[in-house]
């Protein structure tokens, strides 16, 4: 950057640096602030869009245009060139800006006779705050070096939104929003509630001196900060072994980024034009996140979370605040992301009450993770991140989906009482451990309990479940970053059955795919991954991971009973491949000398409803088979699960599901093959009798469920619920809850 330039830049940020400063009201500031980047500028025309809502910017403040149109000219977010530049996050410099397509006149602002227009976002961190606006008479292009000290301007402006300098006097530094409560609605991916204080996986960083009078020195401090963190990402290289979530690969990616000189040079440039070492860092965080979140390619998307991740060590390192300096975590905490991987979220283990994300999926890695930690997690809880602070208070009801961060009395009181209603019940439950799960008119429903952690296995003593219905094979390969090896899963596998002590546990080969994609797996950027290249199709085109798989299932079991459960199955064909695929490890691991398992069962989930329609043959080949809930109701009812608007608009209990269970349950009977059902609703007790009922002899469901459903089960006669099912259908009924709730509460 030229030296008058560089200049020029600093001399205007330490004006608003003194504004900032100066006593007054956030509307002072902000048209002092118009006046200032005008005249630096040499604009007759500066103005400021602020977000009113989502989707809503105002003119705020202006040097130039209308003072009249202040608080009234709105946007829609994509509306006019102002609303292009808040939609896209990217600047608009134009020298004809009528010409320009999708231009909006304004008539109340006077800005007819103003040719030319430079807009640009004020963000922080893929936060979207407002836009930055100046415009000129004369057919004016602004130049790159204008359009980049620009740039550092909006930097500035945001950090100052950020401080509350813009809604009215500051008090303590806290922006104002940090000190009220607030509601977030969101979604429920896993069931339970939580009071604690919020534990950020990534504590927003806040920057208090955006502005800085001494390049040198900032860029000092700046080199000593990176200096540091290569060292502490090569020693995370060095120690790739140390365990999940700190392998090699992922390590050596953060120090492609934290070696990158083109990085380090363009942080450099905007300390140059005034900016502090911190801002300087987010200043580039921000527009790195505005290029990679538009790019087509969905790798390089994905590297979002190693950019971020990199930027925050930085910034926490050069403002000494959050993780790196020590700070203890709270004796309840709840865990407050953006998003999170499984790794990191079991590197936290237990420890959490409870997770809230801003992003997520019903089916994602952390979801999977929280269910087999049986811990609360709410997602799409938007903003969160931005308005929590470490040590707020905070409830989360994940049955409800709903997050109350720093609440009044009134709703903490509230909230604890259903607290106390659901402990008081798990007590009644705890009685109940040991007893068989048998119903009125005699029929004894046996209870499986899913797991897919070392950590779940314990639940097998505590719950009273009689074995693992499903054990989630794909977290082993999930939580690595490479494909792990047989003798590791060989050793995990044997330590599950050891732990069972003679309990039986269904092992799930690998179901990858669809919102499960391994870290060192490429991307396919399916259409409709829910349908496309997952589980056993990815089983039987990669079959090296399968064989290996199977071979470390068989030498786990060493003369104990070892039951193998293959995922996805929709025509008989597969799972011919897969058995016969099986039965050539058996044959293979028996001539090398290796103890045989001293019996094998072979099951299919039947998750599509094409495989309810299969030959006989096939209900005949499989030792067992297993109703997966989840994927199936999705599928028969075209409802993709991971889609809020449509996922819960079909009910399990509608008339057509239930025949479609009860077709599967007659044809295993047939067959004479026992069937479970596995999902979230075997673990609903209405859901789960009425299952019963149909003739489901084994249910499948997470740990916390087994209680309450055992104690509704022991409660009612099934074969009395058949005949209401049963009458229902006959006269047409399309959904079944009504009646069979009314029949519970007479029961």
């Amino acid at each position: 950057m030229p030296e008058r330039k560089d200049s020029d830049s600093r001399k205007l940020l330490r004006r608003l640096r003194e504004t900032l400063a100066a006593p007054g009201g956030g509307q002072d500031r902000l048209d002092q602030i118009t006046h200032h980047i005008a005249d630096s500028m040499g604009t007759e025309v500066c103005s400021i869009y602020l977000f009113r809502d989502p989707d809503t910017l105002e003119l705020c403040a202006t040097e130039g245009l209308n003072p009249g149109a202040v608080h009234k000219t709105r946007l829609r977010l994509g509306e006019g060139l102002v609303g292009r530049v808040a939609r896209f996050g990217r600047h608009v410099n134009t020298a004809n800006a009528p010409a320009e397509p999708g231009f909006r006149y304004m008539a109340e602002t006077g800005e007819e006779v103003y040719s030319s227009f430079l807009g640009l976002p004020i963000q922080r961190v893929g936060e979207r705050l407002g836009v930055l606006v100046v415009q000129s008479r004369d057919a004016r292009q602004f130049s790159e070096d204008e359009v980049y000290g620009l740039e550092v301007v909006a930097m500035v402006l945001a950090e100052m939104a950020e401080l509350g300098a813009f809604l009215g006097t500051q008090a303590d530094g806290m922006p104002p929003q940090h000190r009220f409560p607030v509601m977030f609605p969101g979604a429920a991916a896993q069931e339970g509630v939580a009071e604690g204080h919020v534990w950020l996986h990534e504590p927003r960083v806040v920057v208090t001196n955006p502005v800085a009078d001494d390049p040198l020195k900032e860029k000092v401090r700046l080199n000593e900060a990176v200096a540091m963190l290569r060292t502490k990402v090569d020693s995370m290289l060095a120690a790739s072994d140390m365990g999940v979530g700190d392998s090699a690969e992922v390590m050596e990616t953060y120090r492609m980024f934290a070696h990158s000189r083109s990085w380090l040079r363009r942080m450099e440039e905007a300390i140059d034009l005034g900016l502090s070492a911190e801002a300087a860092v987010e200043k580039e965080q921000s527009q790195a996140r505005a290029r990679l979140e538009s790019a087509a390619d969905p790798y390089l998307r994905d590297r979002l979370h190693d950019l971020d991740d990199l930027s925050n060590r930085l910034l926490r390192i050069l403002t000494g605040q959050g993780r790196d300096t020590g700070a203890e975590m709270p004796e309840d905490p709840i865990l407050v992301a953006r998003n999170i991987g499984p790794a990191e979220l079991l590197d936290y283990g237990r420890r959490l009450k409870g997770v809230v994300l801003e992003e997520g999926s019903v089916g994602s890695h952390a979801a999977i993770v929280a269910r087999a930690l049986a811990i609360p997690l709410v997602i799409h809880a938007e903003r969160i991140t931005s308005e929590a602070l470490n040590g707020d208070s905070i409830l989360v009801d994940g049955d409800m989906g709903t997050v109350h961060l720093r609440p009044e009395e009134s709703v903490a009181k509230a909230f604890r009482d259903k607290m106390a209603m659901q402990a008081q019940a798990q007590k009644r439950y705890a009685g109940l451990r040991d007893l068989p799960a048998t119903s009125k008119c005699g029929t004894t429903i046996q209870l499986y309990m899913n797991a897919g952690l070392m950590a779940d296995l314990p639940s097998l003593e505590s719950s009273g479940a009689e074995g693992v219905g499903l054990f989630r094979t794909e977290l082993q390969f999930l939580t690595r970053t490479r494909v792990p090896r047989r003798g590791e899963l060989a050793g995990l596998y044997a330590h599950v059955l050891d732990n069972a002590h003679g309990k039986p546990v269904m092992f799930r080969t690998l179901d990858i795919g669809s919102d499960k994609v391994l870290p060192y797996m490429k991307p396919q950027d399916e259409p409709n991954p829910a349908m496309g290249w997952r589980a056993i199709r990815v089983g039987l085109d990669k079959r090296g991971v399968l064989r290996m798989q199977l071979q470390a299932l068989i030498r786990a079991a060493v003369g104990r009973p070892l039951h193998v459960m293959f995922p996805f199955i929709t025509e008989m064909g597969e799972f011919e491949e897969a058995h016969k695929l099986l039965m050539e490890q058996l044959a293979r691991e028996q001539r090398l000398g290796h103890a045989m398992p001293s019996d094998i069962r072979v099951g299919a989930m039947l998750e599509t409803p094409s495989l309810a329609f299969a030959p006989k043959k096939f209900f005949e080949m499989c030792d067992f088979i297993s109703v997966g809930g989840n994927d199936l109701k999705q599928f028969f009812f075209a409802a993709d699960r991971e889609n809020e608007r449509v996922r819960r608009r079909y009910d399990t209990l509608n008339t057509s599901f239930i025949a479609l269970l009860d077709q599967i349950v007659q044809r295993c009977d047939e067959a004479r093959v026992p069937v479970s059902f596995c999902g979230e609703d075997a673990g609903r007790p209405i859901e789960a009798v009425t299952f019963a009922a149909l003739g489901f002899r084994r249910l499948s469901m997470r740990p916390a469920s087994i209680g309450p459903v055992k104690h509704l089960i022991r409660r009612v006669n099934l074969a009395e619920l058949k005949c209401l099912i049963d009458d229902a259908r006959a006269q047409g009924e399309t959904n079944l809850r009504r009646g069979i709730t009314d029949w519970l509460a007479r029961q």
